[in-house]
């Protein structure tokens, strides 16, 4: 049987990046199937289109490829192009979509969080450009959903996703392809690898941590295979199921066993880390963290010696909760730079206008113009290029970047699974009083202005409003308040604390420190602690 009769789902609303939720609401019958078949009813239909399918290898992944195969024969695709064993991570499901010129994706993953039989999974559409599908899509998607009565699935047999290769699907064409090697090939079009080898050949060393996540193959391959570094530099390099038991997150708090080694007396000169799906990225050198908005600072500020960007950069953005650290990047070296809303999917518009060729957001996610998505290991070469021509170490080019540009001194506050209706309390509470908070004084600071970010798009003219809360003190300090769209248990409630201090005294102070005072007047402006009931926030970064 070809067309199965269903019912709507409730909760079927992309997020920021596609609809995640707990695995086994995904492994409902017809759950899965109503999603992809409202996607592709949302675009006009599959019929006569190429897609590309992959994902990060958590779980259910490799059986929701095998539906959505018969989904897309049942629709008359004319080709799947999907990874061996249904691999892709983000990035190179991007630079797939692209490469081939086909008329978009379906990526299976949600990205850094937890998987497993009771963890999480997701799926995301992305549109012909590679990227995200913007809200119009989005917004087509989830009104077709609460309207489906029923979707078109194959009864057939499941592809061989185990060897690269061509097989039928009814009329269609599986094509499998080795998930690594065209991303891998695109690296070397844009990074000095003669360079970057002559530099691990030179006694450098490093430690990337792949987390039991998509990354491991890649990493492998790139890393160790083509830039010759020693064997055992990627660890945990194998995707599993579950992570390893690992929550797939690079920050400090999760990757924290390469925190404890780059901090260590036998530290190696440089340390990484990547996601789930392969599309966040943490920096570290031996006794450093570099923060996500300094890295993508200071890759903005050397992006010329890198030859992919020798030419110099059109243009930077950043999310808005991310710190003006490359704002003053951009302004010395005379670059537009683009304020926009969380979510990687705005950033499309303004690469594809030609308008930018970097871009990044706080939440460990920094990319280019060479896809349309954030890309962990991209970012992780940038800064190995950056070092080989350079021939400093992390502290060093850290200190140096700082003395010219002083410190946005930075921090990212998490408040997970609270409940939504405590969440958006307090939240619209704070939307009640942003006008009578200028003037305010609190713990020595003085609110400048207070405002719900609206963003409208240069490119297309699209508005996006309710993006964030923004409260901003005299002296170029600030506190950023949103909820995150990447959960699927309660509402995480993220805070971005920021304080510029340009130098040259108060450059190496401690970050949670140094924003002491606007932590305390955040809590008494906002009233979190008063209003959850917690003592503080589940992960600081």
């Amino acid at each position: 049987m070809t067309i199965h009769p269903t019912t709507p789902f409730e909760g079927q609303k992309p997020g920021t990046s596609g609809l995640r939720k707990k695995t086994p609401v995904f492994m409902q019958p017809n759950f899965l199937e109503n999603f992809v078949q409202s996607t592709f009813d949302a675009i006009g239909g599959v019929e006569g289109k190429t897609l590309v399918l992959g994902g990060d290898g958590r779980y259910f992944g490799a059986a929701a490829a095998q539906t959505i195969l018969k989904m897309a024969a049942a629709n008359g695709a004319a080709r799947v192009i999907v990874g061996q064993g249904a691999w892709l991570s983000t990035p190179a499901a991007s630079n797939m979509i692209r490469a081939r010129k086909s008329d978009g994706g379906l990526i299976l993953s949600a990205s850094h969080n937890p998987g497993g039989p009771n963890a999480d999974f997701g799926v995301k559409y992305n549109s012909a450009n590679g990227g995200p599908a913007p809200e119009a899509v989005t917004d087509a998607i989830f009104a077709r959903t609460r309207t489906i009565t029923e979707f078109r699935k194959l009864d057939v047999a499941d592809a061989d996703l185990s060897r690269p290769g061509e097989q039928p699907m009814g009329a269609m064409v599986v094509e499998v392809v080795d998930p690594v090697a065209a991303y891998a090939d695109l690296m070397e079009t844009l990074f000095d690898f003669k360079a970057l080898r002559g530099l691990f050949h030179g006694g450098f060393t490093m430690r990337m941590d792949s987390m039991c996540a998509i990354t491991g193959p890649y990493a492998k391959e790139i890393f160790e295979h083509r830039l010759g570094a020693a064997p055992g530099t990627v660890v945990h390099g194998t995707p599993l199921p579950d992570f390893g038991g690992m929550h797939p997150d690079p920050n400090p708090t999760w990757a924290h066993e390469l925190m404890d080694e780059l901090m260590g007396r036998e530290a190696p000169d440089f340390g990484a880390a990547s996601d789930g799906d392969g599309d966040r990225n943490m920096i570290l050198g031996r006794g450093v963290y570099v923060s996500p908005s300094d890295s993508l600072a200071v890759i903005a500020a050397n992006a010329t010696l890198v030859p992919g960007y020798a030419d110099g950069l059109k243009g930077v953005a950043r999310s808005m909760p991310t710190s003006t650290a490359v704002d003053r990047v951009a302004q010395a070296l005379g670059l537009d730079c683009y304020e926009t809303p969380t979510g990687w999917k705005f950033f499309g518009n303004l690469m594809d206008a030609g308008r930018v060729s970097l871009c990044g957001e706080e939440s460990f996610g920094t990319g280019s113009d060479h896809v349309r998505e954030k890309d962990g290991l991209w970012a992780i070469l940038m800064w190995l290029n950056i070092i080989a021509v350079r021939g400093q170490s992390v502290a060093e080019i850290m200190a140096e970047h700082f003395a010219r540009y002083g410190r946005n001194y930075y921090s990212r506050h998490d408040y997970e699974a609270l409940p939504t209706e405590v969440a958006t309390a307090m939240l619209d509470a704070l939307r009640a009083r942003l006008d009578a908070l200028k003037g305010m004084s609190s713990q020595g600071l003085v609110v400048e202005s207070a405002d719900e970010f609206c963003y409208t798009d240069p490119v297309d003219g699209s508005v996006s409003a309710h993006q964030g809360f923004r409260i901003l003190f005299e002296g170029g300090s600030r506190v950023v308040l949103r909820l995150s769209g990447t959960g699927t248990e309660g509402a995480t409630l993220r805070v971005y604390l920021e304080r510029y201090v340009a130098g040259p005294e108060g450059l190496s102070e401690d970050p949670q420190a140094a924003l002491a005072p606007i932590i305390a007047a955040t809590e008494e402006i906002v009233g979190i602690k008063a209003r959850t009931g917690r003592p503080g926030p589940n992960v600081i970064s």
